[in-house]
């Protein structure tokens, strides 16, 4: 039985089986899971269909003032996942940076418009620990990861009015006074608009054109006089989803900004938040996977039709089962790129592999969260159109996620460079796909025969996308969802051979499902063995959730 007290029960063992630190946070993780399934996604419910987020601009005197009006509900709970350590904890406490993105999966299951926030804010954080001047870390950083309730929330101004991945076209000028600079610009998406320290990729005066040109400079939103900034919020975005984050267009009147890095490094530095950031999307990917999955579970538990309970319809299960093992997949993908970033702090030359991992967790997991959100609106049928239960919102809240921090051409081209010989990325994921291929017993012979058919057949495309630039044109994409399909099945093998060394055999039906649902058999032959397993998997999350679960499914999206 599953335990409840888990912050996940699933993903728990296999992250403290790799990082053994994580388990000294059980019990506030199992504490943050409760808060964000009862409170948080009431909030969520509520901000998104009655109390969005207003600009005033202007004061009554017509001074600019920059003042994002939030429902109160939202604006407490931004603040206290502050005080609960979510940036915190990895500073305060030298706990491992894992913890912050486990509990941003945990709270994209409620929450993305909370989620971004806390992305953004981790992103400076990170970038100014890691690489600002002495100086200006002292100065900055213990207002990004303070845990008093009075952190500054963080932004990451990138992107322009004419284009949005293409940063290395920043028209935003730079120009020195004293000991800061001030810029001149548009800042086109700026999302966690009232954040209190941003930082902006600007192009210093004389710097040449292209990425090598720019620099990064940290701009907070006040001067030290109290005062606001040299810059206007033009006007909020009017989105898809995501509505009760702020997001708006940043216009640069000669605002006062402070280096972090001159060019070349500023491009750099600013994917490295982008890296990191990515992360975050990747498990709050995941998180979306795992709203979805139970909010169809829970539905398909107590609806009826034609006589019968929708779960007990094997066409149902089906789907059920699809849902669930993309979810496996996609976790451990997306934190095997989490783990990567917890390891490249102490060992740099695994960044290759960090930014390999990311980019293809970034991908799959994106596109999986919009499959299954889709999947459980389609079994809640004309319900789940409705604002009255939770997977609309849920639906549009995740389409963003394929958007953020680059979308899939962009995470394709990513893989592209990396694969290439300068970074020699295709040699890291060879080996690890043949580590854990070697690992394989021979009882799990079944599954080290697909995972190396799957393997010889990257390879080949592999060689195929890279003969000529018209292939990389035109394959980069189709070699980016291969291959990130691929992994999440090596990862799911190695699961199952670490538990099969316990006893359990489950995890290797979990691999072997999804084998069929990238490498499908002939209609017909599907392996009921596996197809019974992973059922068992679904029955065992039927069990009486906790009261968080209870109360979700009986508001139906949170109006309590």
């Amino acid at each position: 039985m599953a335990d409840i007290r888990s912050f996940d029960p699933y993903l728990e063992p296999w992250l403290t089986a790799r990082v053994p630190r994580l388990a000294n946070y059980s019990q506030m993780l199992a504490d943050f899971r409760d808060w964000v399934y009862t409170e948080v996604d009431a909030q969520a419910n509520y901000t998104d269909r009655y109390a969005p987020p207003a600009l005033e601009t202007y004061d009554r005197t017509g001074e600019v003032v920059n003042r994002i009006v939030l429902n109160r509900w939202y604006d407490e709970q931004h603040r206290d996942l502050y005080r609960r350590g979510i940036i915190g904890l990895s500073y305060e406490e030298n706990a491992p940076h894992l913890l912050t993105f486990v509990m941003g999966y945990l709270l994209s299951q409620a929450d993305i418009s909370l989620h971004c926030p806390v992305t953004l804010t981790g992103a400076v954080a990170y970038v100014l620990s890691a690489h600002a001047p002495e100086v200006v870390r002292q100065k900055y950083l213990h207002d990004l990861v303070r845990m008093d309730g009075r952190a500054k929330t963080g932004g990451t101004w990138a992107t322009e009015q004419h284009g949005g991945s293409d940063v290395g076209a920043t028209t935003t000028m730079a120009a020195p006074i004293g000991d800061h600079f001030v810029l001149q610009g548009l800042k086109w998406f700026a999302s966690n608009a009232n954040s209190g320290l941003a930082v902006a990729t600007a192009r210093p005066e004389g710097a040449p054109a292209g990425s090598a040109g720019l620099g990064l400079y940290l701009v907070p939103s006040h001067l030290e006089d109290g005062s606001p900034n040299h810059y206007r919020i033009r006007k909020l975005k009017d989105k898809l989803g995501t509505k009760g984050l702020p997001t708006g267009e940043v216009e640069l009147l000669g605002a006062e900004a402070v280096e972090i890095a001159p060019p070349p490094d500023g491009f750099k530095l600013m994917m490295e938040a982008l890296e990191y950031s990515r992360v975050h999307n990747a498990v709050g990917s995941v998180g979306v996977q795992r709203r979805a999955l139970r909010e169809a579970l829970l539905w398909a538990r107590t609806r009826r039709a034609f006589g019968h309970v929708l779960f007990d319809y094997p066409m149902v299960q089906d789907e059920l089962l699809r849902l669930r093992v993309q979810f496996e997949a996609g976790a451990l993908l997306a934190f095997e790129a989490a783990i990567a970033f917890e390891e490249t702090q102490q060992q740099p030359e695994r960044r290759t592999w960090l930014r390999l991992t990311t980019a293809l967790a970034k991908y799959l997991t994106a596109e999986y969260a919009i499959t299954a959100v889709r999947a459980a609106l389609e079994l809640f049928g004309g319900n789940g159109y409705t604002s009255e239960y939770p997977v609309a919102r849920l639906l549009r809240d995740a389409q963003v996620l394929t958007v953020w921090e680059g979308p899939a051409n962009i995470q394709a081209l990513e893989l592209l460079r990396l694969l290439g010989p300068r970074y020699r990325g295709r040699e890291q994921y060879h080996a690890r796909v043949q580590g854990i291929l070697d690992a394989l017993p021979d009882t799990l012979g079944k599954l080290r025969e697909a995972l190396q058919s799957r393997f010889n057949g990257d390879r080949e495309a592999l060689a195929v996308t890279m003969r000529d630039e018209k292939s990389l044109q035109c394959l980069a994409r189709k070699l980016l969802h291969r291959m990130s399909q691929s992994l999440a099945f090596a990862l799911l093998c190695e699961a199952a051979c670490n538990a099969h060394e316990r006893g359990d055999g489950l995890p290797a039906h979990s691999a072997w499902r999804f084998y069929e649902d990238i490498e499908p058999p002939a209609v017909g032959s599907e392996d009921e063995a596996a197809r019974h397993s992973v059922l068992e998997l679904l029955e065992e999350e039927l069990i009486p959730a906790p009261a968080g679960d209870q109360l979700m499914a009986l508001d139906a999206g949170g109006d309590c």
